[in-house]
């Protein structure tokens, strides 16, 4: 009898145990594990004081500047309420009032966070003494900044328009079609108009939209010149781990930063394998990666390079706020086939539906199984996936499903792009 291996990996802010037969195990894949830095708030005051390819916030802004400081919602692990301070300290002892500084979450098409999210991300003093705003997609009074050479007509945000000076945070991380998040990201569709992302996401269906490839990539192209056209006076980045401990902190101009961010993604998170499995058992990464169905997807897209066509994926996401677009579900109900989604989407591109398109993609081409505090009416009725109600009773009937089924690991799926040796 194979020994019975015991694996955790993240679930919500919890963990789950995986019990997997040794004999079937093919791998554990994971980023590169790279450490934190021992002190961030040293890390952060050297990137500051020695910014990229720019001037310091010292020099950059003084008395009287509006500034707007853009930081992503609560979908993402940016650790702002650590990257706040310093900034901020700059920002006052350049001479900024207080008054003068407002601070933008880069919600894009998602909720508003609330004011309890605020004290979460930004920090309680901080949430609490400084103007904060929701940014919104569809606000009447966005600001047309100019047209990018794929037609993309961008609008943004006003408040960070008429600003005197603009600072941009992020964290540089793969993304599914837009090749990398952070970066220019922040800016479209972080404080874009909804036409402008709905328009740039239209462009997901060319071959070269997809993770970890920026140059040549439509979406990535349109986003920095959309970024370029809104402007940017200063910005700030980091690469986390899988712990979401800060690996490097970068700082200055943005293009120029993110830049040197993506060679280190590109050694953490490329994975190589020499070959894909029966079974992939795929961990969105935990919260926030998992908050929703809608942002957990991006764990079983990244699941689907590991995984033979035709096998098993069996994904785990706790999905607290549930499924996280409800234009995503009413398409998922409306249409019966990814070739029926992709018809209307190119006909009028509409997001949510092209998520829905995705998803119907990868139950054509796999099993798709998922464990999560969703209902089961849910998972199986609107999501169209297999029910798990026990992770580890799933995965012991795949493998006897087939002799000497091989199954992979994947603890941090969103995080995580296997990358076939070779290829």
């Amino acid at each position: 009898m194979s020994l019975l291996l015991k694996i955790e990996i993240p679930y919500g802010s919890g963990r789950l145990t995986i019990r997997i037969p040794e004999r079937n195990l093919m791998g554990i894949l994971e980023p590169k594990i790279l450490p934190g830095v021992s002190d961030p708030r040293i890390e952060i005051k050297n990137a500051l004081e020695n910014p990229l390819n720019s001037k310091k916030i010292s020099e950059i802004a003084s008395s009287g500047d509006k500034v707007a400081i853009v930081v992503d919602d609560i979908t993402r692990p940016l650790p702002t309420k650590i990257l706040l301070p310093p900034i901020l300290d700059e920002l006052i002892n350049a001479g900024v009032h207080k008054r003068d500084i407002v601070i933008i979450i880069g919600t894009g098409t998602h909720r508003p966070i609330t004011k309890e999210e605020a004290e979460i991300i930004l920090g309680r003093e901080i949430a609490n003494s400084y103007a904060w705003i929701n940014h919104n997609c569809d606000a009447k009074d966005l600001v047309h900044v100019g047209r990018t050479s794929y037609g993309n007509d961008v609008y943004i945000n006003r408040v960070y328009f008429e600003s005197d000076v603009k600072i941009v945070l992020g964290d540089v991380m793969l993304h599914y079609y837009a090749g990398y998040g952070g970066g220019p990201k922040s800016i479209v569709p972080g404080i874009a108009g909804r036409k402008t992302i709905e328009y740039n996401h239209s462009l997901m269906f060319h071959p070269n939209a997809r993770s970890g490839v920026a140059r040549g990539n439509p979406v990535f192209e349109d986003i920095m010149e959309g970024a370029k056209l809104a402007g940017w006076d200063f910005a700030v980045n980091v690469v986390l781990n899988t712990k979401k401990e800060i690996v490097k902190v970068f700082a200055g101009d943005l293009e120029s930063i993110f830049n040197e961010a993506v060679k280190i993604v590109d050694s953490m998170y490329k994975v190589p394998i020499d070959e894909k499995a029966d079974i992939v058992v795929a961990s969105a990464g935990g919260f926030p990666f998992d908050i929703n169905f809608y942002q957990a997807h991006k764990g079983l897209y990244n699941a689907e390079f590991a995984t033979k066509e035709g096998g098993t994926i069996i994904l785990s996401a706790e999905c607290r706020d549930g499924i996280g677009h409800n234009i995503f579900q009413e398409w998922m109900l409306k249409y019966k086939n990814a070739d029926q989604v992709i018809k209307t989407l190119k006909k009028e591109f509409v997001l949510g539906g092209h998520k829905a398109y995705y998803i119907m993609r990868s139950i054509s081409r796999y099993h798709v199984y998922l464990y999560s505090n969703l209902p089961e009416h849910i998972v199986t009725n609107v999501l169209r996936l297999k029910h798990a109600d026990d992770i580890n009773k799933i995965l012991i009937r795949e493998i006897n499903k087939k002799l000497n089924a091989r199954v992979l690991l994947m603890p941090f799926a969103t995080e995580t792009l296997p990358i076939i040796r070779g290829n």
